[in-house]
């Protein structure tokens, strides 16, 4: 299936038969979010263990609710909430990590 048509699928609750693509768009989605709240840290000149973690509630968070409330999917399929919760956190976190520190400091440093 194409990337487009999975992200088509985000929005509505979906059929996901394919647990690999359901994965892969949670994976992806985690980056673009881990990017986000990078540029938006280093903005704002958040610092410290605070930043660290606000990344990970918000982070986890939008993808827990997405997956329960908007999709709808029955976590026990793909391992339970927290297999669901931790996919691709560590590369997102990384993501998060250097889109933080580059635009911190830029603008402040």
């Amino acid at each position: 299936m194409s990337i487009s048509a999975s992200f088509s699928k985000i929005w509505v609750q979906s059929d996901w038969s394919d647990k690999e693509e359901f994965l892969d768009v949670i994976y992806w989605a985690r980056q673009i979010i881990g990017i986000i709240v990078g540029l938006v840290w280093g903005l704002f000149a958040l610092k410290g263990f605070l930043g660290l973690a606000l990344f990970a509630a918000i982070s986890a968070g939008i993808i827990y609710v997405w997956f329960t409330a908007v999709q709808g999917v029955d976590e026990s399929e793909f391992g339970g909430a927290w297999e669901l919760t931790k996919e691709g956190f560590m590369t997102s976190f990384a993501g998060f990590l250097v889109t933080w520190i580059i635009t911190y400091s830029h603008l402040h440093a």
